[in-house]
């Protein structure tokens, strides 16, 4: 008898612990269903960050875009083409305001301002600007963006995949894209506050994707600059480090990608140029840049600003006048500000 009730007491003993065992298991399940699903999203939203990046480059296409921050409306007409061992052509041509047009091919870049006659042909330093978005690949942008994918909608007349970048962090906005669902080309971009509110955006309102490539009329632009003043703006690399200055801000995700200088011109007309020195910082998708000039027979004052979602940071630090500028929150350009060092060298 004292063995059955030995048998019973360890048989339901063994219950007990098969069904912790069970309860276990029903609540690790689907926490790593959960994991799963999150690792599929992010899968998925990488691979459509990285279409979206690879579109802009690769596609023919022509259209009309708008711009707009607050009440300021601002519309290009655009035309991209990819030529398969030729690279690429692109114009680009403002529709309100002063009359702007730009061309390019690869990183040749030329600027034709009607008014002054006036054509600056100088190298491409942006990569990222509409529809062409992120300056680095995907990986990079998701190490300090969450994303969501949401459900379809349609931009000019294209079905379009939508997709929502949450910052991980307080130092940068959030981002809202809508790329085209069958060539990945972007379509609309918003950038949002905390709050959810749109701080500006960019949309086609008409496109055409996979058009013959017209290169033509570009490659005759860059050509014929008879009868305007040429001007190539002597902008050239430097070592800032080397100079003196160090710039480490303990923001995640920020990678300097160039530093630049080049020359202002100063008030006085008989004064010579004022160097300006940059360096530009960008997690994949916001972008802050650094000035430093000097503030001898330099009036400026200190202070700080935004116009959608750029915001600017004026602030003198001892023989400089130090301007940072960024599509980032003004915490994020003070924090930057305040990570500057200078060491004069000897």
């Amino acid at each position: 008898m004292q063995t059955l009730r030995t048998m019973r007491a360890a048989a339901r003993g063994q219950g007990a612990a098969w069904l912790i065992c069970v309860a276990a298991l029903l609540s690790v399940c689907p926490r790593v269903a959960l994991a799963q699903a999150d690792s599929s999203a992010r899968e998925r939203a990488s691979a459509w960050l990285d279409r979206i990046h690879d579109a802009a480059r690769r596609e023919n296409y022509e259209g009309v875009f708008v711009y707009q921050r607050g009440n300021f409306v601002q519309s290009s007409r655009i035309e991209h083409y990819a030529v398969r061992g030729e690279g690429e052509f692109e114009s680009l041509e403002s529709l309100d305001g002063q009359p702007r047009k730009l061309l390019r091919h690869d990183d040749d870049l030329y600027t034709f301002v009607p008014e002054r006659h006036l054509c600056v042909v100088e190298k491409r330093l942006n990569r990222d600007a509409f529809p062409a978005l992120m300056s680095a690949g995907a990986e990079q942008v998701l190490s300090v963006y969450d994303p969501k994918l949401l459900s379809g909608d349609r931009v000019a007349g294209l079905d379009a995949q939508v997709i929502e970048l949450d910052p991980k962090d307080v130092y940068r906005f959030a981002y809202k894209l809508w790329a085209d669902a069958k060539t990945g080309l972007l379509l609309r971009v918003q950038t949002l506050d905390a709050s959810g509110q749109v701080l500006e955006q960019i949309a086609f309102t008409q496109v055409r994707i996979g058009v013959p490539a017209r290169k033509s009329g570009i490659v005759a632009g860059m050509h014929n600059t008879s009868g305007w003043t040429v001007v190539h703006p002597p902008v050239s690399p430097i070592d800032m480090q080397a100079q003196g200055w160090r710039i480490k801000p303990d923001v995640a995700g920020f990678r300097e990608i160039r530093q630049l200088r080049r020359p202002m011109a100063a008030r006085d007309a008989a004064a010579p140029p004022i160097p300006v020195d940059q360096a530009v910082f960008s997690d994949g998708l916001s972008t802050i840049s650094v000035f430093v000039e000097p503030a001898e027979n330099n009036s400026r004052k200190e202070g700080a600003g935004s116009t959608g979602a750029t915001h600017v940071l004026v602030t003198k630090y001892r023989d400089f006048w130090v301007t940072v500028l960024g599509e980032v929150p003004q915490t994020t350009l003070q924090r930057f500000a305040s990570a500057i060092e200078y060491k004069a060298t000897k």
